[in-house]
């Protein structure tokens, strides 16, 4: 299982990054890698959306289901292929003066071996990529 976490002291609301988190048919617009995200079910605080990621020549559809805890946590899960187990938590934190702390969690594990070594390899990448898109993105929704 590949694991990594990653954390930002960012200069909004935790509500807001929330709301971006969990906006995610939006992500193709902004995270490189995200080809297409469609909600196609919707119960209170939990969605279940079909995504597709690219790397490369590597092209990944799945299924997950996102549970939504307003304001502090996001967990995204999934057991489709091509992960055995995909666990992605945001965690939010607000902070003084308006400022929140933004945890990026994730547990990943691939049924492919071989996979899973080049994914091992990728994660901290990926993840600190993502965490960066949403700071911009947060920038130019937010910024003043």
């Amino acid at each position: 299982m590949s694991s990594y976490r990653i954390e930002r002291l960012l200069p909004y609301q935790s509500e807001q990054m929330f709301d971006l988190a969990a906006d995610v048919e939006r992500y193709p617009e902004f995270l490189r890698g995200w080809l297409a995200a469609h909600v196609h079910h919707r119960e209170h605080d939990v969605y279940y959306t079909d995504q597709t990621l690219g790397f490369g020549p590597f092209r990944a559809r799945f299924g997950t289901k996102t549970v939504l805890h307003r304001p502090e946590r996001i967990d995204v899960t999934s057991d489709q292929a091509p992960f055995r187990h995909f666990l992605l938590s945001w965690i939010f934190e607000p902070q003084p003066g308006g400022t929140s702390r933004v945890i990026l969690t994730a547990d990943v594990t691939l049924r492919s071996f071989l996979l899973q070594r080049a994914f091992d390899l990728a994660l901290p990448g990926m993840i600190v990529d993502i965490i960066t898109c949403f700071e911009k993105r947060a920038r130019q929704h937010y910024a003043a």
